[in-house]
């Protein structure tokens, strides 16, 4: 279980979630490493990053379900900064989707600027299933970044979606080979740093700092909302049975 870092040539850096006996899903301890790890790219060299998942079957299944669930303020505001909810990263990340992406890791997704994703890749919000508050982010950037209707019945039904879908609705620009899917994405990541580093990271932090103060100014009501849930007999059923792998009883 680890955060690869590789450089791919002097401008580019490949980040890669490896945890591939849990979907490489992140557990707390990851989470805080990519936080700073965001913090240490932001301050180096690369011009642009390419993000994806070791292996085939997953980009992220988000937080690692078998471990610590906490989110109080202190270890919410790690989590909210490794998945970029609010934190204006000046970077590009383009974003090699190569498998399944869901709960924290579509919501870190929604923290990438250009995205495609292999055939097989299948996207989606679990968390209500299971009695979770989807609190990295994609209760506001999802309605910004793919429209109300589709973000609603990604978050309220819990559905999956495959690629062709995410594309059409916007989720990822294009649907990419899986053999290609990582040419394509350095080839993209080489074109964007080869451009004006000043200019490119200024549209960027533009861009980057409208979502992310939008995220801060909901922060609050998040953590209230999140901490009900998390305080409700619903979430120890929900957790209790995604565990056990059953489907949950909310009566």
């Amino acid at each position: 279980m680890e955060l690869r870092v590789q450089e791919h040539g002097p401008h580019v850096v490949i980040v890669t979630i490896d945890n591939q006996p849990r979907r490489n899903a992140m557990p707390r301890a990851m989470l805080a490493e990519l936080a700073e790890l965001w913090d240490a790219l932001e301050r180096g060299p690369c011009r642009c990053i390419v993000l994806t998942g070791a292996g085939d079957r997953a980009f992220s299944a988000g937080a690692d379900m078998s471990g610590d669930l906490s989110a109080e303020p202190a270890m919410a505001a790690v989590v909210s900064h490794a998945l970029l909810k609010h934190h204006a990263c000046s970077k590009p990340i383009v974003a090699a989707v190569n498998g399944d992406c869901v709960g924290g890791g579509l919501e870190l997704l929604l923290s990438t600027d250009v995205r495609a994703a292999a055939p097989h890749a299948r996207f989606g919000l679990p968390e209500v299933r299971w009695s979770i508050y989807p609190f990295g982010g994609a209760t506001v950037k999802l309605v910004q970044q793919i429209g109300y209707v589709h973000a609603m019945e990604l978050l309220l039904t819990a559905r999956l979606v495959d690629a062709a879908e995410a594309a059409r609705i916007g989720l990822v620009s294009r649907v990419v080979p899986a053999p290609a899917l990582m040419p394509w994405a350095l080839d993209t990541a080489a074109v964007i740093a080869a451009n004006s580093p000043s200019a490119v990271q200024a549209v960027k932090r533009q861009i980057s700092s409208t979502i992310a103060e939008h995220a801060l100014s909901r922060e609050a009501l998040d953590q209230a909302l999140g901490d009900q849930v998390r305080a409700s007999e619903h979430f120890a059923e929900g957790v209790r049975a995604f565990r056990e792998k059953r489907p949950p009883d909310y009566r």
